[in-house]
């Protein structure tokens, strides 16, 4: 395994990209599915012998000894790799444009899940394919973030950390294997894969054991760890595995809200329990109130319809609200098969802002979610409510801890840069759809959706159901910039752009 990762970066990710096309190429050839089979175990061969052979020749070169540098294989990952993972997805449609396979595959990198195909358009490998790239897509986030983005204190770090945006711990100080990009990139693979693949597994067997078919119960699986929302049948209404199943999928939704799952904080050595993080608190208030103001919205307006006395029909329109609430909180994009009950009990719509906020807001810091970040949102409260104090009391101090005093300060100071560099770049964005002839409303709910990772949003949010299919190459390449700039996040790709962060 060291061995492996001492490999340039995104070679090595290149060369678990090919080796994974092995997987769909055996289901496609066990469904007698043999062209999608060719397709896919020719690519994946083709890919793993290149790689082979630059890794040899590149073998006895010194790599990975920059987290600046691993940064930068990171962002060609996410734009230069779904050229690569289009090739079998394009060569098993046929039916389709390269522009488009492309398109759909930085989609499920970025774990935003949008997507041009009816699924009744593709077949079982090809929806495994693109849930298996979506997957990819989260590990690749979950180590990404622990190994490279915390070190560089971005990504959300850069709110509670004591340096600032861009800046490693200085040599001499903390162990040699945290201080070392590749040894951290070792120690991050080899703590989180386990627990990314054993909860996925966990999910799987459980949706199976409830009723959904296995190609379903994996993808879903896999969706919902990755929080990238792809489902081979078009969501969760049409599966087997009914109320029990969303369930399964709510409580597992919920590592999306909180880093201590998995990673602690740079800026504080003691890892609090996860009842005292704020990111998770947070969450679970907003997953509590959200659904319960929906509830009453809808409540309130069957006594005009004389069936306020629905007991069954209430309860199912607060479990619809409250997981779809999550859901979009996590940026999953998962919509609760009563979803729509709320609407029949009441004869109101749900609005689609509530859902477009959600996924602004998005999860926690160094998950699979995107979004703002809880953590941000956390620090712009917390300077806020000490704002408000200070007009009542100027000549308060206020009581706390080193690190509530950090996010307070810098670190409300930095997320509110954040913030408002999130702002333009929505608005730079729905301006650029709106310059190919896109309408105001829909380029304002597909920006949002590539910039949060929240594909469904398209779906959802709007009135009528966008089909992202009928726009152009321009549009597309527009939303693939934005899903990119919204994984990465946009003051990560503004470090790489500072030339004083690359001189050793």
């Amino acid at each position: 395994m060291q061995r492996l990762l001492a490999l340039p970066f995104f070679l090595l990710l290149t060369m678990l990209a090919c080796a994974s096309m092995i997987l769909p190429a055996m289901v496609a050839l066990a469904q007698e599915e043999f062209h999608d089979a060719r397709s896919f175990f020719y690519s994946g061969l083709v890919g793993l012998v290149l790689c082979v052979m630059v890794g040899i020749a590149m073998s006895t070169r010194v790599h990975n000894r920059s987290a600046m540098r691993q940064l930068l294989a990171l962002l060609a990952a996410f734009v230069c790799l779904p050229a690569l993972l289009a090739v079998p997805f394009f060569e098993a449609v046929r039916t389709t444009t390269f522009v488009n396979a492309y398109f759909e595959m930085v989609s499920s990198l970025t774990t935003t899940g949008a997507t041009l195909f009816e699924p009744a358009r593709l077949s079982a490998p090809e929806h495994l394919w693109r849930a298996q790239v979506g997957w990819m897509g989260g590990l690749l986030m979950w180590i990404a973030a622990a190994a490279i983005l915390a070190p560089l204190t971005l990504g959300g770090f850069e709110v509670t950390a004591l340096g600032e945006p861009g800046q490693t711990a200085p040599e001499g100080r903390g162990p040699k294997e945290v201080s070392d990009p590749a040894r951290r990139l070792a120690r991050s693979t080899h703590a989180l894969l386990p627990i990314y693949s054993g909860l996925t597994v966990a999910v799987w067997i459980m949706l199976q054991m409830l009723g959904d078919p296995p190609l379903v119960a994996f993808s879903h699986a896999m969706s919902v760890m990755a929080t990238s929302g792809i489902s081979p049948i078009g969501g969760l209404s049409s599966a087997p595995s009914g109320f029990a199943g969303e369930l399964i999928l709510f409580l597992f939704m919920f590592f999306a809200l909180s880093r201590l799952t998995f990673s602690g904080d740079t800026g504080n050595s003691a890892r609090p329990g996860l009842s005292h993080d704020p990111e998770f608190r947070m969450g679970v208030l907003l997953v509590l109130i959200v659904p319960t103001l929906l509830f009453l919205r809808h409540w309130l307006a069957s006594f005009e319809v004389g069936d306020e006395q629905n007991l069954a029909a209430g309860l199912r329109a607060f479990w619809g609200a409250m997981f779809t609430t999550l859901s979009f909180l996590s940026t999953t994009g998962f919509v609760s098969g009563d979803w729509e009950t709320a609407q029949n009990w009441s004869g109101l719509a749900t609005p689609g802002l509530i859902v477009l906020g959600l996924a602004l807001i998005g999860g926690g810091v160094a998950t699979t979610a995107g979004g703002v970040k809880l953590l941000r949102v956390f620090a712009l409260y917390l300077n806020g409510l000490r704002e408000i104090e200070k007009l009542v009391h100027p000549s308060s101090v206020g009581r706390s801890s080193l690190l509530s005093r950090r996010i307070r300060r810098e670190g409300a100071f930095i997320a509110w840069v954040f913030f408002m560099l999130f702002a333009l770049t929505l608005a730079a964005v729905t301006l650029a759809l709106a310059a190919f002839g896109v309408a105001f409303e829909p380029s304002l709910v597909m920006a949002i959706a590539a910039l949060s990772n929240t594909g469904p949003l398209v779906t959802v949010a709007s009135e009528t159901p966008l089909a992202l299919v009928q726009f152009g190459a321009g549009v597309k390449a527009i939303l693939c910039l934005a899903m990119v700039m919204g994984r990465l996040e946009l003051l990560a790709l503004i470090v790489m752009l500072n030339p004083d962060m690359w001189r050793d």
